[in-house]
């Protein structure tokens, strides 16, 4: 490794194979950064010069600490974990299978934990860094026939606010993204559970079409590429900040001040409930 090399600071982003992810490795890779993308599969579109592909399953611990392996056989240290890996699924609470609720949080909650558990002996002996967790504007409002893709997404909210206590004393800085809609595989990727005699059916299709026209006319991806490369970068590292449709980022901070009924009959106009 040549001094230009050490001087660089390397990356590791999950969910590096597509949608936000892959925007948010490319634009480090562009920033200068040493870039290690991981996924389950190789990424369908190019890749800059300073981007390794990492091979890397969430939901194993054993592929997580091979990913690690891999990393620290090439590098001597890690200045930046982003978790961006996570799926949706839809569907009625009552008739969401237990199994796809557990395989749920496996990746969305437990991935990230099991991610985070692996690198931070790596950024402690180092003497810091940050860690950036994608969470959702569903982990703040909770959506309907999405139950558990919301639950799973809650659930960082209270991780990130919980170990930033724990690292800061390590130099290490933890936040959690919120994002809302961007144009990305994440629609096409969903799984949607609606039985064809389900009594909720008119009312998922309903909301689900209306949640997926959001997501199919959101913000471009290099959007929030850029907005997490400026985090990175920053001093001043936040508990959490909010990206996207300027509409999905008022309904965060009306959550926030409105009386509980008040917007839930708000929420309830718009998902025409």
């Amino acid at each position: 490794m040549n001094n230009f090399q050490q001087k660089r600071k390397v990356a590791f982003v999950t969910g590096a194979t597509s949608g936000l992810g892959l925007a948010i490795a490319n634009q480090l890779a562009n920033e200068g950064y040493i870039v290690y993308g991981g996924g389950r599969r190789q990424p369908r579109e190019s890749t800059g010069a300073n981007f390794t592909y990492v091979s890397i399953d969430v939901t194993s611990d054993t592929s997580v600490l091979r990913a690690k392996d891999f990393i620290l056989s090439r590098e001597d240290r890690l200045d930046l974990l982003v978790l961006a890996a996570g799926y949706g699924v839809s569907g009625s609470i009552e008739e969401t299978p237990m199994e796809e609720a557990k395989a749920q949080f496996e990746v969305n909650f437990f991935g990230v934990a099991r991610t985070v558990q692996a690198m931070l002996p790596v950024m402690r002996a180092k003497g810091g860094g940050k860690i950036i967790v994608f969470g959702s504007v569903a982990g703040k409002i909770g959506m309907p026939f999405q139950g558990y893709y919301s639950a799973s997404k809650f659930a960082l909210e209270g991780f990130v606010e919980s170990i930033r206590y724990e690292v800061s004393p390590f130099g290490i800085d933890v936040c959690v993204v919120e994002p809302g809609d961007f144009k990305t595989g994440f629609t096409d990727a969903r799984k949607k559970i609606a039985p064809e005699n389900s009594p909720y059916r008119e009312k998922m299709l309903t909301v689900l079409g209306i949640q997926e026209r959001d997501e199919t006319h959101g913000v471009d991806p290099a959007v929030a590429a850029r907005r997490i490369v400026a985090l990175a970068a920053s001093r001043k590292f936040p508990i959490r900040i909010s990206v996207g449709p300027l509409f999905e980022r008022f309904a965060i901070w009306a959550r926030r001040f409105l009386p509980d009924a008040l917007f839930e009959v708000f929420y309830r106009m718009n998902y025409k409930l």
